[in-house]
């Protein structure tokens, strides 16, 4: 509209510019996008293996937001105990400096069994993730400290720090905490009230489906 008024045109003429400007059709994003492939062979989960819904959320462990996530998605989980399933996948941010290191000591304590045990003392100490503490979390938890310092070193974990990195990449990831809904990235809240109509939604059409093709 100030282009068309610098250039001279009525006022009848900038509206009528303005209303066929890219910028008029414009439309806010959807809370859920289209499915997309995630791999997630081998990557930590928590819930039925069947479960209805499958939720990847893609993480940062220095991230305050996803700290704050977590007991929202431990809520979603206890709430959908036998419906929903969780596969964590590595998103660590170029600009906190400890996170790649603890997305690594995540991997490696996986490997053990850890997975979660570490998952959760990282995030309720994660303004001091360094390799020293690191340690001290896994030697706490109950892991194979030599073990755990090899496989954290190792190519192998880094290696699967850059795929999941990449896979997320690749599904249009943003920012963390990023989950996605059987394959479709929400951009709401992370949280049980704002979830609980998309997975009730999910549920619904999905014993639709299984009626559906049982009657054939």
């Amino acid at each position: 509209m100030i282009e068309a008024i610098r250039g001279g045109k009525s006022e009848a003429d900038a509206l009528a510019a303005a209303k066929a400007s890219k910028w008029a059709s414009v439309q806010p994003a959807r809370l859920l996008e289209d499915p997309v492939s995630i791999p997630t062979g081998g990557s930590p989960s928590m819930g039925p293996a069947n479960a209805q819904i499958t939720l990847v959320e893609f993480s940062d462990f220095q991230c305050p937001y996803c700290a704050a996530a977590v007991p929202e998605i431990q809520a979603i989980l206890q709430a959908y105990p036998k419906q929903v399933k969780l596969i964590f996948k590595q998103y660590p941010l170029d600009f906190h400096n400890q996170a790649e290191l603890a997305a690594a000591a995540a991997l490696a304590a996986n490997k053990q069994g850890k997975f979660w045990a570490m998952h959760d003392a990282m995030f309720a100490n994660r303004t001091d993730l360094s390799r020293e503490n690191l340690l001290a979390l896994a030697t706490k938890n109950g892991l194979d400290v030599d073990r755990f310092k090899t496989d954290l070193d190792s190519t192998e974990i880094h290696e699967a720090v850059v795929r999941d990195i990449q896979d997320g990449e690749r599904a249009g990831v943003e920012g963390t905490p990023t989950i996605f809904v059987n394959g479709r990235r929400w951009n709401g809240a992370i949280v049980l009230g704002s979830l609980k109509p998309v997975l009730d939604a999910e549920l619904t059409h999905k014993a639709v489906n299984q009626t559906a093709s049982a009657k054939r």
